[in-house]
C-alpha cells in the first residue's frame, strides 16, 4: 500500500491507455510519454502496460506501507531515473520539481492496483473516465508480484530529447504553401493532455475540411493559423486540416514538452519513420532478452 502525503502538481494513474474505442468517441489517453512508462515497467519486471503514477512538472511525497521496488522513468525529478530502487516498509519517497522535461513515471514492481474502465486504468482528465488525479491522503494498492525478475543495473537512456521533432506529411499537407520545417514554435501555457498549442509562424489553408478521424500527434491548423498538436486525450474527430503528423518514435517527446519550451520540426519520409520505430522497439526488446 502507498499513502499519498503530497500529490504534486498533477499526478494520475496511467498505463498505455484504451485504444479501440475511437468509434465511440473515446480517445486512448494513457501515458503522455509511453516510452518512459514501458521502460520503467520493464526495469522492474512488470508487463509494459502495468499502471504507474504519471507526475507532471512537480513531484510529490509518497509513503510505502510495505517493502517495494520502484523505478523512476522519464524526467529527472531529483532522483536518478532508469534504475530499480528498494524502498523499505515505512519508507518515504519525496520528489521535487522537474529538472528536465515535463513528466516522470513512478513505477512500482507489481504496479498500481487500480480498477479498469474499458480495459485500462488510465485517468482521462477531460472526461474523468477512469477516475481523477491523485489527492493528499489517497491510498494506492500495489498489485501482485510479476514473474519476471527486475533488471539489477541502471539502464542507459539512448534517446536524446534534442533537435527537431520528426514528422511526416499530413493528409492535407498539399493545402498549405510551405511545410513546418525550419521554423521555431513556443508551447503555449494553455496546452494540456488534449492538445499542445504552439505560438509562432502561422499557416493559411487554401481549402476547408469536413470532420474526419484524428490521431495522436496530428498537427492541425485551426482558423487562426497557429498549429495544434493532438495529444493523448485528443478528440477522435476534427475539422481542421492536418499539415503533418509526429512520427511514432517521437511521440514520447511530446509528453516531455513544458509550457514555453521551444520546438522545431523536420519532415522525413514514412520509410525513415518506420526505421526509427523499429530501432526503438528493438531496444525495448533487448532490455528483457
Amino acid at each position: 500500500m502507498i499513502t499519498v502525503l503530497a500529490p504534486g502538481l498533477l499526478t494520475t494513474v496511467q498505463d498505455l491507455g484504451r485504444p479501440g474505442y475511437a468509434h465511440l468517441g473515446v480517445s486512448a489517453s494513457g501515458a503522455a510519454d509511453a516510452l518512459a512508462l514501458r521502460t520503467g515497467n520493464l526495469i522492474l519486471g512488470n508487463p509494459e502496460n502495468t499502471p504507474a503514477l504519471e507526475l507532471t512538472i512537480q513531484g510529490g511525497e509518497f509513503q510505502f506501507q510495505q517493502d517495494a521496488l520502484i523505478a523512476l522513468a522519464g524526467s529527472d525529478f531529483g532522483i536518478e531515473p532508469w534504475r530499480a530502487i528498494a524502498i523499505p516498509a515505512g519508507g518515504t519517497l519525496k520528489l521535487g520539481p522537474t529538472r528536465t522535461g515535463a513528466r516522470c513515471y513512478l513505477c512500482v514492481r507489481g504496479g498500481i492496483a487500480a480498477p479498469l474502465t474499458l480495459g485500462s486504468a488510465s485517468v482521462h482528465l477531460i472526461t474523468a473516465l477512469g477516475g481523477r488525479p491523485i489527492r493528499r491522503g489517497d491510498t494506492l494498492a500495489i498489485g501482485p508480484e510479476p514473474q519476471r525478475p527486475p533488471i539489477n543495473h541502471p539502464i542507459e537512456w539512448p534517446w536524446p530529447n534534442t533537435g527537431p521533432i520528426r514528422v511526416t506529411a499530413g493528409p492535407q499537407a498539399g493545402w498549405f504553401c510551405r511545410p513546418l520545417d525550419h521554423r521555431t514554435y513556443t508551447v503555449k501555457e494553455d496546452s494540456n493532455r488534449m492538445g499542445l498549442r504552439l505560438a509562432g509562424p502561422t499557416f493559411e489553408s487554401t481549402r476547408e475540411l469536413l470532420t474526419e478521424g484524428a490521431t495522436p500527434g496530428a498537427i492541425q491548423i485551426p482558423p487562426d493559423g497557429e498549429p495544434i498538436i493532438l495529444f493523448v486525450e485528443h478528440g477522435t474527430t476534427g475539422g481542421y486540416p492536418k499539415l503533418a503528423n509526429v512520427v511514432s518514435a517521437d511521440l514520447w517527446r511530446l509528453g516531455q514538452l513544458r509550457p514555453r519550451d521551444k520546438v522545431r520540426f523536420q519532415t522525413i519520409p514514412i520509410s525513415t519513420a518506420l526505421t526509427l520505430l523499429r530501432e526503438q522497439e528493438d531496444w525495448l526488446r533487448a532490455l528483457v532478452s
